[in-house]
């Protein structure tokens, strides 16, 4: 087995560091595609890139388990000095994400059908977002397979390499949104061709960080990344993660449906809170990151003593962290409220659930370093199978806590199923720990 690194603070911060960062400029990006298109004075370009991003979003995230799998797959083969596996994870990753892209672009007929019924918009709207889409779509193998390329590099703790990747995407997006929109006069279509640019650089660039990869000759051992052992390892891993995925998009997208019962009003108020809950997840991406890499690297070296300390140090960092939020958003919470929000009766509204949005952060730490820690470990059958006992919890505490409180309780029903994926994991912590000697 090889030798794995001492953790320590350092270590910690170096490797989430550069993730938070660069968890921070996705949001701008977002608001110079709104921005450039707003300047053309009509509503619907705005609407159209908004729906059109939508959907595909949707269809890319089904596929973020090849960045959670990879990760911790690869971290796995570095620690236990498996080089070859390494680079091998690498082209899995990539043909998978080609795959996926691939049958996207033969399937996106009937995917945007889908998905104009599930966001149906004015015929204005719909066809400029079509307009988008039919360019957008072209990039799609290049979007996935950089789930892969992003994982492998987070195994190996080059997060900043991940920085620069993200950084180069974005700025390279943002600069072309600006010429071909405003200075071309392209619209809608404008955009989107600055983001399938944008995408397929991104892949070239990142294939460039990768280039240690393909200097071993097991990148293209095909007997190798095809062996069925591995194979099978690879897509039960990845299974599980979508499957646990998909329980966990139920439970927030059945919270916004749930509080529209509640009126306009209260249902504007959630869906300006849930960017509070964005906010908290960015800041701890870069910590769950360095715990999937450290405890993949422990678990592959077969080092229960690094595991544990990877763990608790992630953990303490996550947790000072999500402190300073949850502060931060007692103290200033109402001016976040009037920034993102400009009518009277949402502001009020929202100010409401400020105690629950502030808990929010302390009652989630626990779930999401959890996950981090078993994605590294890849005991992804018991991710699996506490989200499901999980998302049994949220549906008994909304049905129990809607008629007594309505959107109060579904808020109270939100936070218990925070704890229920901590307390659920965590009971299978310990069987984890045992795997790094078994």
């Amino acid at each position: 087995m090889a030798k794995v690194s001492a953790v320590t603070h350092r270590r910690v911060l170096a490797t989430a560091i550069p993730i938070v960062i660069s968890n921070a400029t996705v949001p701008i990006l977002g608001a110079v595609d709104t921005g450039v298109v707003g300047q053309l004075g009509q509503a619907a370009p705005i609407g159209a890139v908004g729906i059109g991003a939508v959907i595909l979003t949707g269809i890319y995230w089904i596929f973020g388990f090849l960045r959670m799998g990879t990760t911790g797959l690869t971290s796995q083969a570095y620690g236990a000095g498996q080089q070859g596996e390494v680079s091998a994870m690498l082209t899995r990753a990539l043909m998978i994400g080609w795959a996926a892209g691939a049958a996207i672009v033969l399937m996106q007929l009937p995917l945007f059908w889908l998905g104009f019924r599930l966001s149906p918009a004015s015929g204005e709207v719909e066809d400029l977002a079509r307009s988008y889409l039919a360019i957008r779509v072209w990039s799609a193998p290049a979007a996935i397979a950089l789930y892969g390329v992003t994982g492998w590099l987070i195994a190996l703790e080059r997060t900043r390499a991940v920085l620069l990747l993200q950084v180069w995407m974005n700025g390279l997006n943002i600069l072309l949104d600006l010429w071909f929109v405003l200075g071309l006069g392209w619209g809608v279509e404008g955009v989107a061709i600055a983001t399938f640019l944008a995408e397929w650089s991104g892949l070239a660039l990142g294939l460039w960080l990768c280039r240690d990869a393909f200097r071993q000759p097991a990148w293209r051992d095909w007997g190798r990344i095809f062996d069925l052992v591995r194979l099978r390892e690879v897509m039960a891993v990845n299974g599980d993660i979508m499957l646990r995925s998909l329980m966990l998009q139920a439970i927030f997208m059945s919270f916004l449906f749930l509080g529209a019962r509640f009126g306009d009003v209260t249902l504007a108020a959630n869906q300006v809170l849930m960017q509070f809950l964005a906010i908290s997840a960015y800041a701890l991406d870069g910590f769950a990151f360095a715990a999937e890499a450290i405890v993949g690297q422990a678990l592959g070296a077969r080092d229960r003593a690094t595991l544990r300390r990877g763990a608790v140090l992630t953990s303490l960092w996550s947790t000072v962290i999500v402190i300073g939020i949850s502060v931060f958003y007692l103290v200033a919470g109402g001016w976040l409220i009037d920034l993102m929000a400009t009518a009277p009766d949402v502001r009020i509204e929202a100010r409401r659930y400020l105690p629950q949005v502030a808990l929010a952060p302390l009652l989630g730490v626990g779930a999401f370093m959890l996950d981090g820690i078993f994605i590294g470990a890849t005991r992804t059958r018991d991710m699996r199978n506490m989200m499901a006992l999980s998302l049994l919890v949220y549906v008994v505490a909304v049905l129990a806590m809607i008629p007594l409180w309505d959107n109060h309780g579904l808020w109270i029903a939100l936070l218990i199923s925070f704890v229920a994926r901590a307390v659920t994991l965590g009971m299978r912590y310990p069987a984890l720990e045992r795997a790094a000697e078994a």
